[in-house]
């Protein structure tokens, strides 16, 4: 990743599909870690979390993070998702958030130079291309070493840089969490063999 010190920073998540990309390559994403490694790279202008949210449900589990991003340094973009009915009959929902990332990248194009998409979405190619055209460097952050790949070859061709999710996750990654009987187990292990002089 090339990114200079007094680069002016943006950062544009498209929630869903870093969540997909992240869930595929095994691990979760810790949003205070991706804003620090962000910050001492450039000057963070404004980082972006997009995301639909299922209305009039009793819970959500995205909830606790929406609130939490909106509190710590993300500008927090969401719509309700729609309801559909699948093939098999199963109720599911879709929210697309392409309009919204594709209208706030390019009022930002002009106040930043370079600008991080997280998304591997085809549909984001000629966006990209417009940025540029505005004059901003564009790094699209997805993965293809999931099977099947996240990203879209044309998005990758386009941006300016290309950088494997794979490759941050010791970086903005959160330590997998196991379950709690495995987690006690081992740690009583652990206390067994200190005891034992191991």
């Amino acid at each position: 990743m090339t990114f200079y010190p007094t680069d002016r920073l943006a950062l544009f998540i498209d929630g869903a599909n870093l969540y997909s990309a992240a869930k595929n390559l095994g691990f979760d994403i810790d949003y205070r870690k991706l804003l620090e490694e962000f910050k001492k790279r450039s000057v963070l202008v404004r980082a972006y979390y997009y995301t639909a949210l299922v209305e009039n449900e009793e819970y959500s589990p995205i909830r606790p993070l929406v609130d939490w991003l909106d509190y710590n340094g993300y500008r927090l973009v969401t719509k309700p998702a729609r309801e559909y009915t699948d093939a098999s009959g199963r109720r599911r929902f879709r929210g697309d958030m392409d309009v919204e990332i594709a209208v706030d990248m390019l009022e930002m194009a002009e106040h930043a130079d370079h600008m991080v998409l997280f998304s591997g979405d085809g549909d984001f190619r000629k966006l990209v291309e417009a940025v540029q055209r505005k004059g901003a460097r564009v790094t699209v952050v997805s993965t293809v070493k999931s099977q099947p790949p996240m990203v879209s070859d044309d998005l990758r061709r386009q941006a300016d840089s290309f950088v494997d999710l794979a490759d941050l996750a010791d970086m903005i990654g959160r330590p997998a969490r196991l379950p709690k009987f495995i987690s006690e187990n081992r740690d009583h292990h652990v206390e067994r063999d200190a005891d034992a002089g191991h």
